[in-house]
């Protein structure tokens, strides 16, 4: 296909002019119906060896801790039980998975562990061979799975990325705006294995091009045609502000080609996560469930947090005895810094950190601010500086590594705080928040939280606050879990802090 590119004035600078009268060779690479099967073959080939590692794993700690004889049934049943962790991870849609975030796929990945546990202990009782199976051997590879699964899955479907299998073609159909907006997340969300080839507006354009780096087409007649020809079985839907009536003649044209449909409605600050579709005999229901109302649920949360932090504490204590060390010769005063921050209901409590400012840091701050009133704004608008002149030299290490907010786990096991939750935040900024704020009490705040994952201080204010209540409306277990692993990968990269 000859492409020809040119600049049109009138329009944005990501849309450009690109004939798609005939597809690209990037689209008919995905011509090879193979491409899926091949992605669940190496999946599945992953799976198995890491469950057969994990039983090795297994076998050689019971022998080094002397904990019981293997018998010939444990090792019979080695691969029945690998059998039925993969059919229920199947049957909960892990394979391929196309479509799920890290925290849908944590949770079915969990429930899949769980119920492989509960089938193989009915089973052994019923058969009455209960006292011939491990129990330390078979709770120590659920264990090994539970932790390692999840990074097994993340790595091989990035070394899939990386081949190009990892992807499942998928046209988008909406308004430029929102259409682009699609594009970008299904780019950067590159876990989700979306591969846009093919965008389609609903109203008439000047010319086909390119938006976002993706085809664009004019109709849907168009995507429709290329459904057609290289057998795409997904569309999605991104024209929130659509009519009924246009909607559902659209959905039935796209009903004839598509397997599958799906539709971006207009939910925004509402949720995204915890929600169920309701037929209300023939009408279209949407049930939403606020897990932060449920008991249960916080009680889990605060297991979860006392867990870990007692855990995590006792492993890194002596890395924050040599950090107070550090602290103590690099300038004089206290190792720890107190500040009156707002917390779970709007009370206050004092929130505790690692002393990375000199002493005087207040009268630093005002000088500094005079002498350069432009910097003024920055601090108006985000309460922080980037080139802080009242840090100390360790206080930005620990800073840019988020070391110093470690004294915080106190105020986790004093209640104050979560291990993650919204950011903990002053009475000034109360009036930033604005509405968002009632919704802010519900919770304890976080050590880590959601914007301090999704860029931290590159973001905007405006930008935290909306990510804060996203979090609250969104929260789960498994949504916390992805949040920390995520915490430690932006630690060791020290993105967006300062």
């Amino acid at each position: 296909m000859r492409d020809t590119l040119k600049t049109e004035p009138e329009q944005p600078a990501r849309y450009k002019t690109q004939s798609v009268t005939r597809p690209s060779k990037f689209l008919r690479n995905w011509e090879v119906p193979q491409r899926r099967s091949l992605a669940v073959l190496v999946l599945i080939l992953a799976d198995v060896a890491l469950a057969l590692a994990i039983w090795l794993a297994a076998l050689i700690v019971q022998g080094v801790l002397g904990r019981g004889e293997l018998t010939q049934l444990a090792i019979a049943s080695i691969v029945p039980n690998i059998v039925a962790w993969m059919g229920l991870r199947a049957v909960l849609g892990l394979y391929p998975g196309y479509g799920l975030d890290q925290v849908e796929e944590l949770r079915r990945q969990t429930f899949a562990l769980g119920a492989t546990l509960a089938i193989i202990t009915v089973f052994a009782f019923a058969s009455q061979v209960g006292d011939l199976l491990s129990r330390i051997l078979l709770l120590g590879w659920a264990l090994g799975l539970l932790v390692a699964g999840p990074v097994e899955r993340y790595f091989t479907k990035w070394v899939m990325a990386k081949a190009g299998l990892w992807s499942k073609p998928v046209v988008v159909l909406g308004t430029q705006e929102v259409g682009a907006r699609v594009l970008e997340s299904l780019q950067r969300e590159w876990e989700l294995g979306f591969k846009p080839v093919g965008y389609f507006d609903d109203r008439p354009v000047p010319e086909k091009g390119v938006l976002e780096g993706v085809p664009y087409g004019q109709a849907l007649n168009d995507a429709v045609t290329m459904a057609q020809e290289h057998g795409f079985d997904t569309a999605i839907f991104a024209m929130p502000h659509a009519r009924r009536e246009h909607l559902a003649t659209l959905m039935n044209l796209a009903s004839h080609s598509f397997r599958y449909v799906v539709l971006i409605p207009d939910l925004a600050g509402i949720t995204n996560s915890a929600v169920m579709a309701r037929d209300f005999a023939g009408n279209l229901g949407v049930e939403i469930k606020h897990n932060l109302l449920f008991p249960w649920a916080r009680r889990a949360k605060r297991a979860l947090d006392l867990l870990l932090t007692v855990v995590g504490g006792l492993m890194i204590s002596p890395l924050l005895i040599a950090l107070m060390i550090l602290i103590k010769l690099d300038s004089p005063g206290p190792v720890f810094y107190g500040h009156r921050r707002l917390g779970v209901g709007g009370k206050h409590f004092c929130c505790w950190k690692f002393r990375t400012m000199h002493t005087n840091a207040a009268q630093l701050l005002d000088e500094f601010l005079e002498r350069e009133p432009d910097l003024r704004a920055e601090w108006e608008q985000n309460f922080k500086l980037r080139h802080d002149p009242r840090v100390t030299r360790v206080g930005r290490i620990l800073r840019k590594t988020s070391l110093d907010e470690l004294p915080q786990l106190w105020n986790v096991v004093r209640g104050e705080m979560s291990l993650v939750g919204p950011r903990p935040i002053v009475d000034a900024e109360v009036p930033k928040y604005g509405t968002v704020y009632e919704m802010y009490r519900r919770i304890r705040p976080g050590i880590s939280g959601f914007w301090q994952v999704n860029g931290r201080n590159d973001t905007d204010y405006g930008e935290r606050v909306q990510l804060d209540a996203y979090y609250v409306n969104n929260w789960s277990v498994w949504l916390d879990l992805v949040i920390l692993v995520r915490t430690v990968r932006s630690v060791i990269f020290g993105r967006g802090a300062y």
